[in-house]
């Protein structure tokens, strides 16, 4: 969205109001989700003080309140709970629009939003293609290679696991005996 030149730079001061209603107008939907996205954090941290408030309340449990904090911080939560109404409110609107701006799209089957190398093979095969392909085989190999000595290593430890499980059911078992 551009900005509209200054009134008082060469255009009539009604002229300015045109432009500003007509850019109102014209906001595009990727606005509206960066506006939708700030309205959500701007949520998520007035709900945040909202639980902060109340952790911070004391419970009516007989102990003598001072009208005034409770006062104050009453007044403080209900501002909070008024003002993440309105957020609501704000962030409904800017869904509707989007779905508004969106309504008249022709959906996109996610099959071409994926490259894919065809069964036929690809007449303008880049270097680039094959370097990635050969790296990702040898890191693949790698990694293979890895797994494999881990379980190498895996299945050492189980039988020592084993050996050591053993030996102390066998020390038990003659102290057991010997008493």
């Amino acid at each position: 969205m551009s900005t509209p030149p200054l009134a008082g730079a060469g255009m009539p001061p009604g002229a300015f109001s045109g432009t500003q209603s007509q850019a109102a107008r014209e906001v595009n939907t990727a606005s509206l989700c960066r506006i939708g996205q700030e309205t959500v954090q701007d949520i998520v941290f007035r709900t945040m003080e909202i639980f902060q408030l109340l952790r911070n309340m004391q419970l009516p449990n007989g102990v003598t309140y001072h009208t005034g904090t409770y006062q104050d911080r009453l007044g403080k939560l209900q501002e909070h709970l008024r003002q993440l109404s309105i957020l609501f409110r704000k962030l409904r609107l800017v869904y509707d629009k989007c779905n508004e701006n969106c309504a008249g799209l022709d959906p996109v089957p996610i099959e071409q939003l994926i490259p894919y190398v065809e069964e036929d093979g690809s007449k303008h095969d880049d270097r680039g293609a094959a370097s990635q392909l050969r790296f990702a085989s040898e890191e693949r190999r790698e990694i293979m290679e890895v797994n494999k000595k881990l379980k190498q290593k895996n299945q050492q430890l189980k039988q020592i696991m084993d050996q050591l499980r053993n030996l102390i059911w066998d020390i038990n078992a003659m102290l057991a005996m010997r008493n």
